[in-house]
């Protein structure tokens, strides 16, 4: 007599206690190499290596963990002996590692405030120099912008998510001229990114869902923030910024 398919219910429990042993080893990875990485920083007192053992070392570790092939393409779009700002539609937290990965250059994040108070990832962030951001707190704002032209005119390259949020639903919405500022402000070109596939790896609803599955990062060409003389109007920048990401997830404005 044949057996009888697994049930739905089989399948989602065997799925949950999958995840439950991903979501260990992610807390286990993370904090092994966050550690690492900041007893090297102590050490040299310098951030390039630790920022490439992110890339090189816990971005990859995770990216396996949860059963993700990465893809990238575009890189030769790039002049890499330049900094630049980089942004990214936003579909799942997993797109930190993927751009991680795919970017060959050390790379720091604008990060919102509470990241600060996560265990491990705040005590990186922080000691990395990444940027972080209180929303509800305008004058706060202004300090971000600061920041972040500080540390684009001193030469590090700052990976953005524009649109704010993730995306619960692959919508990419529009971007927030705001966050574009800090380029036109130090004058370094914005490379537009597409993410695709991240949201289906990595759920961006509910408590570590995690499927294997392809994420793909794109490369544009580089935006320029000034015209002749004169900056570039930062929401003009950040439609254009939307439209090439847009271009690239081969979708039209209207199906953004």
């Amino acid at each position: 007599m044949p057996s009888s398919p697994p049930r739905r219910s089989d399948r989602n429990l065997a799925w949950t206690a999958f995840n439950a042993v991903q979501f260990a080893f992610t807390l286990a990875w993370t904090a092994a190499w966050i550690s690492a990485a900041l007893l090297v920083h102590a050490v040299l007192r310098d951030r390039h290596w630790p920022l490439r053992m992110a890339a090189r070392c816990w971005a990859p570790g995770l990216l396996w963990g949860a059963g993700a092939r990465l893809q990238v393409s575009g890189l030769e779009q790039v002049d890499w002996s330049r900094n630049h700002v980089f942004v990214a539609n936003h579909q799942s937290t997993i797109d930190i590692c993927a751009l991680f990965r795919a970017i060959p250059v050390p790379l720091h994040f604008l990060l919102k405030q509470e990241m600060t108070k996560v265990p491990f990832v705040g005590w990186y962030a922080r000691a990395m120099g990444m940027v972080f951001i209180d929303r509800s707190n305008r004058r706060a704002a202004l300090g971000f912008m600061r920041q972040s032209a500080e540390l684009l005119r001193g030469g590090g390259s700052l990976c953005i998510f524009p649109e704010g949020t993730r995306s619960r639903t692959g919508v990419v919405a529009g971007f927030k001229g705001g966050a574009f500022q800090a380029a036109i402000d130090a004058g370094v070109d914005v490379v537009p990114v597409a993410i695709e596939g991240s949201g289906a790896v990595l759920y961006p609803e509910g408590f570590f869902r995690v499927r294997p599955g392809t994420i793909r990062v794109r490369f544009g060409a580089p935006l320029a923030t000034r015209d002749g003389d004169r900056p570039v109007e930062r929401q003009a920048l950040a439609d254009d910024a939307r439209a090439a990401v847009l271009a690239m997830l081969g979708r039209r404005a209207g199906q953004a």
